[in-house]
């Protein structure tokens, strides 16, 4: 193949990807950063989305490396807010104590913000004793059985919604579910499948269920009253998953227990 055709073909095979791209609008810097800074709440209280050194304090993740993508994308620096909870990223992207936020998608977090289309898919599992004579996921909502959860997470809200017996009891933070779980001596702790798998391997006795009781769909999220902004991100969330980038960053922090969300319809 001459080296002409070669160059010709890739320039035709650039053309049809960019095409295939989802195109993003104008950026609304003025919506997305109104200070000159893209202040973005990250939960390292969820392994998968993000997770803090010891060592070093530093903040390393899939949501951490989309915010730093974002704010490269609009031009301006990102400032990075931590919190240990969902429930506290909520909180701050409601009050627009913070212009974006990585967060479930969840009919009560939805009232308080706008959300993109998600950008990974995350299992919730249930957690329980070696000796514990629950055996599958359907018998857990049973009366007598109290579930923890970490308060104002993605699976304190759905549990909240779908259990008819069981009881939840709150651990005020997902990596704290399973440490109650033992003080207290619950019967069933609930939360991220992988810090649970990994909470298994760190303390003896314990064992997963099978199977999965929820997806939960992370989604970027931002104050009420930005539509420009909502329609930049989601443009931006729709390009990060069909380039790779979300993929990539899964596989370079050795994330296991996601997948890259389908494209939005």
């Amino acid at each position: 193949m001459s080296a002409l055709l070669r160059h010709l073909l890739s320039l035709g095979l650039v053309t049809m990807l960019a095409a295939c791209a989802t195109p993003l609008p104008p950026a609304p810097v003025a919506e997305l950063a109104p200070t000159g800074r893209l202040r973005a709440a990250i939960n390292f209280g969820n392994p998968i989305l993000a997770t803090k050194e010891a060592a070093t304090g530093e903040l390393r993740g899939v949501s951490v490396d989309l915010a730093r993508e974002l704010g490269r994308r609009l031009g301006v620096p990102v400032e990075l807010v931590t919190f240990p909870a969902a429930g506290k990223v909520v909180e701050a992207v409601t009050a627009a104590q913070v212009d974006i936020g990585f967060v479930a998608i969840d009919p009560v977090r939805g009232a308080g913000m706008l959300q993109t289309p998600p950008y990974v898919i995350i299992e919730g599992a249930y957690l329980v004793r070696n000796d514990s004579p629950i055996q599958s996921n359907a018998e857990v909502d049973r009366a007598g059985n109290r579930i923890v959860v970490g308060n104002g997470s993605a699976y304190d809200l759905h549990l909240t919604r779908e259990l008819k017996h069981a009881r939840l009891v709150k651990a005020p933070t997902s990596p704290a579910v399973t440490d109650l779980f033992l003080a207290e001596k619950l019967e069933v702790a609930a939360g991220v499948k992988q810090q649970l798998q990994a909470d298994a391997k760190r303390l003896p006795g314990l064992r997963l269920l099978d199977g999965r009781f929820m997806v939960i769909q992370q989604a970027m999220g931002l104050p009420k009253g930005r539509d420009a902004g909502a329609r930049y991100l989601a443009a931006f969330i729709e390009e990060m998953k069909s380039s790779g980038f979300v993929a990539a960053a899964l596989a370079r922090h050795r994330i296991e227990g996601a997948a890259v969300a389908p494209a939005a319809r």
